[in-house]
């Protein structure tokens, strides 16, 4: 029997769109529609056509559609979790002036040092937005286009993140949330809005920007007649506000006030990515202090160079991606474009410890370690900003949730377990942030606690691995070839 009512949890990805069909009442995920996106660019440029955007989205739903065998009438809800920090500039009709600069875009590394000195320092960002500006974060790439193309700038009517201009097209409303509009540097966790003093200094009117509403579940409205056309949909659905990718998983995996509260999770995808649900508002420098989405905190560190940047040292050396072994004295530190945790954006991948019997295989294994460690590293911050002492025994057995592409790899899960020596939770669905984006669409179309929802859903069994004994030499051996390279810029000699 089909369900009775379905909602569709997107996930814009940097990669991809998926179109997840759940279940409104038990969370079972019925299909879920793909369609690709084109990066491009080189030397530290990323660029996407938020146009290519629109178009997965309408072939996602349309596929995810198709396979659900669920008739249209059925979907009550719709919500869009995307890449966080995007920046898109819009012109006249809500178009495109040009291509999206995308979060791991690193063009605007000096316009993030020059803003933070401008403010006062990395510790007036923090007590103002939560998050001290990096080349990821767009208040740096606004900065950039205004520096180096202020055509563009002047010539935008609208400056939206990713998941707002396809909420926007969903609906037709300029509409964002707390949790992702925390992620541009303008908005301020604060005072819960828009900082007028970061806007001055970056030269943006307000009205360029959304509105921000109360939370990703915010019923904003419903489709636009054009908009379910090219669905395929009822215009009468509900369209929530929808959130950042980050936030999106959080729901999905029941983070928040109705959930879990200071339980870790490591994101293994693009980008690696710890962050948890607290309820104190994050004061540290080496964190991103980002609003989730449903009223709660959700401090964040992310590395650039995770399973993209191992899959490429498994290229160059041949091997396929699980033919690593721990790596013995050898070092590599795959920061292949730069890093942004620790805060290297022009840095290079670094090998260093190569002996005569060193073997493709442990080349392999070291690159792993060299990506763990480093966002391990910034699981520690993480605790530390939860109220948390990451020695305390109590907190080391605090099971560790490990989601993402790299979850379902056993390199990837043997050397996290290797490396944390905590327990570790593995969830039983793959799909996180368009689960949680189906129960942020669930949200809107019923009023209830998204979070509620999702922990009251059964997406399958989640599987605890018991704890190995950490490999303190390799953390260690690691740790002190990292602390070597950021030395320069701490200033050492």
């Amino acid at each position: 029997m089909p369900p009775h009512t379905v909602v569709i949890g997107v996930d814009s990805s940097t990669q991809s769109t998926k179109a997840a069909f759940v279940d409104a009442g038990t969370g079972r995920l019925l299909s879920a529609g793909r369609a690709p996106h084109v990066v491009t660019g080189e030397a530290g440029a990323r660029e996407s056509d938020p146009e290519v955007w629109w178009r997965a989205l309408c072939e996602a739903v349309a596929a995810g559609l198709k396979e659900s065998g669920v008739a249209a009438s059925a979907v009550t809800g719709i919500a869009v979790a995307g890449q966080q920090h995007g920046l898109v500039v819009l012109g006249p009709g809500g178009r495109p002036l040009r291509p999206a600069m995308l979060w791991n875009d690193t063009r605007s590394a000096p316009q993030a040092t020059a803003l933070t000195a401008a403010l006062g320092g990395a510790a007036a960002w923090t007590a103002r937005t939560g998050s001290v500006p990096v080349a990821a974060i767009t208040a740096s790439k606004w900065q950039w286009l205004r520096e180096n193309e202020p055509e563009n700038a002047a010539g935008a009517v609208a400056v939206r993140l990713p998941h707002d201009f396809l909420t926007e097209r969903l609906t037709g409303a300029a509409v964002t949330d707390p949790g992702d509009a925390s992620g541009t540097g303008w908005y301020s966790t604060a005072i819960g809005a828009y900082d007028p003093g970061v806007l001055e200094l970056l030269g943006l009117d307000a009205s360029l920007l959304p509105e921000v509403a109360q939370t990703g579940a915010t019923r904003i409205g419903s489709l636009t007649a054009e908009a379910a056309d090219a669905l395929g949909l009822p215009a009468s659905i509900a369209v929530a506000a929808g959130t950042g990718d980050n936030m999106s998983a959080a729901v999905g995996l029941g983070l928040g006030s109705a959930g879990l509260l200071d339980h870790p999770v490591l994101s293994l995808g693009t980008s690696g990515t710890v962050f948890a649900a607290s309820r104190n508002r994050p004061a540290s420098t080496a964190l991103s202090g980002f609003a989730a989405t449903d009223g709660t905190y959700l401090p964040l560190a992310c590395t650039l160079n995770c399973t993209l940047a191992v899959d490429k040292i498994a290229a160059l050396l041949g091997l396929d991606r699980e033919d690593a072994v721990p790596g013995g004295e050898a070092v590599l530190l795959p920061y292949l474009g730069g890093e942004r945790t620790p805060d290297l954006p022009t840095a290079a991948g670094l090998l260093t410890g190569l002996r005569h019997d060193t073997t493709p295989q442990q080349l392999l294994g070291a690159a792993y370690e060299g990506a763990v460690v480093t966002v391990l590293r910034a699981l520690d911050e993480l605790l530390r900003a939860c109220g948390l002492d990451p020695a305390d025994p109590e907190t080391a057995a605090r099971p560790l949730r490990l989601i993402g592409g790299g979850a379902r790899g056993h390199a990837w899960v043997e050397t996290v377990r290797r490396l944390s020596g905590r327990p570790v939770i593995v969830p039983g669905s793959g799909e996180l942030v368009a689960l949680g984006a189906a129960a942020l669409a669930a949200a809107a179309a019923t009023g209830d606690d998204p979070v509620a929802i999702a922990t009251g859903w059964d997406i399958g069994k989640e599987v605890q691995l018991p704890v190995v004994q950490r490999d303190s030499a390799t953390w260690e051996r690691v740790g002190s070839v990292l602390d070597r390279a950021m030395t320069p810029l701490l200033g050492g000699a």
